[in-house]
């Protein structure tokens, strides 16, 4: 069984296994270690422990880092950040449509990275070849999308947290704004998206417990009962808490009182549908039904049958 350890590199949140061979690095040491890059400095997240597959090949780190690496890596970062400007001169006068996210320069300071984000494809077989005669060196340009650039440059998200990409995600989750709505969050752009303009990371974090929640909850606006007896009208729903307000109708003239239940204390159908509306609201389905037939009677008369089948 071999003996490995996980290290983190600054450009990702994802740990990548190493065999540790005679070294035994502690939590939080800086350790050299081979990637696609070259020779780069990680951090170690887990300490030594064997592991009974690991995924890929394994190969061990080279050392702990010393003084020179942490000083080598001072003097890579300052590389990349005295050719950036030369770069972004270059791109703006040539490709201007291109974005430039992040320079990095590997290790042995003989190549220069460039992520780039653009709305569409790009020739830059020109370009490359006149940045690497301004910087002296191999030119790799990558293009990536908006998602990859708040990972690579990482912020943070309007929680106050890191972003969840840049922090601890490895892969991004599927998201969508059904689970927005299924959290009764405002569908306002600016409030259910990130710094990459894309959905939140987190709308899908607990959307399985709202939906649960939904599913045993009428529609805000239906009518419940509650199991003494009392009738109203559902007013607002608490998902995380599981409570609900009822408009409680009073016995006598047409005021109403606002009341505080469990989800449990109501008593109707529990619902079967995720969008949790509630039993009473299902009488348009026949008429759904017809308009489906008369779909068909026009595709029988002629029209164009696979357009319905998408």
């Amino acid at each position: 069984m071999p003996t490995v350890i996980g290290v983190k590199f600054s450009t990702s949140p994802k740990v990548y296994y190493y065999g540790a061979g005679s070294l035994d690095p502690k939590k939080g040491d800086k350790v050299i270690a081979p990637s696609v890059k070259g020779d780069e400095i990680a951090t170690v997240v887990l300490p030594k422990f064997e592991r009974e597959q690991v995924p890929g090949e394994l190969k061990d780190i080279i050392r702990i880092a010393n003084n020179d690496d942490l000083r080598g890596a001072g003097d890579q970062a300052a590389k990349a950040n005295e050719i950036r400007p030369i770069i972004k001169e270059l791109v703006g006068q040539k490709i201007p449509e291109m974005h430039i996210s992040k320079v990095e320069v590997t290790p042995d300071c003989t190549k220069c990275i460039i992520s780039f984000t653009s709305e569409g494809r790009v020739d830059f077989r020109d370009l490359v070849k006149e940045i690497a005669s301004r910087v002296k060196m191999r030119i790799e340009l990558k293009q990536i999308g908006t998602r990859d650039e708040c990972r690579l440059l990482g912020g943070l998200a309007p929680c106050g947290r890191v972003c969840c990409c840049s922090g601890h995600q490895t892969e991004y989750p599927h998201t969508s704004i059904k689970m927005a709505k299924n959290q009764n969050l405002s569908l306002n752009p600016a409030k259910v998206s990130g710094l990459c303009g894309r959905l939140m990371c987190c709308l899908s974090y607990e959307n399985e417990h709202y939906v649960e929640t939904n599913k045993r909850c009428p529609k805000v606006g239906g009518k419940c009962k509650t199991k003494c007896g009392q009738e109203g009208t559902l007013a607002s729903i608490n998902q995380l808490k599981e409570t609900v307000k009822v408009k409680v109708f009073q016995s006598q003239g047409d005021g109403y009182d606002i009341k505080e239940f469990s989800i449990d204390e109501l008593d109707y159908t529990p619902l079967q549908n995720e969008g949790g509306n509630h039993p009473n609201n299902n009488q348009s389905k026949p008429q759904e039904g017809n308009g489906k037939k008369k779909k068909k009677n026009k595709n029988k008369n002629g029209g164009n049958g696979h357009g319905n089948n998408v």
